[in-house]
């Protein structure tokens, strides 16, 4: 049974890294062009693609994966840079949104491609790795 355990420890090692090195650098290519992560990215792609563009900050924690706080935070920059407002919510006044603004629109519009983009270019780079490429290869398939 070791052997299969560490078969597993290192399979999992080997993905921990695959996904470490792969959000490293959409992360560096995002701030790079349009001054925010992936943390803001992901936020911006589950507000463009939700009803009406908006969330409530209970739905945009489980998106983002952060917690209540961080994403209150990150929430808070993206209002500042004019990509989301937060609205109360009508009928529950304890209950907060934020959704998407027209220029967040726009900027999810031009940051899409970009992702896609530096995503295959990144996998294109993985790929020649000789730990992760065959990792990534199998995943892949």
């Amino acid at each position: 049974m070791p052997v299969r355990e560490s078969s597993v420890r290192t399979t999992w090692s080997g993905l921990r890294g695959l996904h470490s090195r792969i959000n490293a650098g959409l992360e560096r290519a995002l701030q790079r062009r349009f001054h925010f992560g992936m943390s803001e990215f992901t936020a911006l792609c589950a507000l463009a693609d939700a009803p009406d563009g908006e969330l409530r900050m209970q739905e945009l924690t489980e998106v983002v994966g952060l917690n209540q706080s961080s994403v209150s935070r990150l929430v808070a920059r993206m209002e500042q840079s004019g990509l989301t407002g937060r609205e109360v919510c009508e009928t529950d006044r304890r209950g907060v949104y934020s959704r998407i603004t027209s220029a967040g629109r726009e900027v999810h519009a031009e940051a899409l491609p970009f992702y896609d983009k530096t995503l295959a270019a990144i996998f294109d780079e993985v790929g020649a790795d000789p730990e992760l490429g065959p990792l990534l290869a199998r995943l892949r398939d």
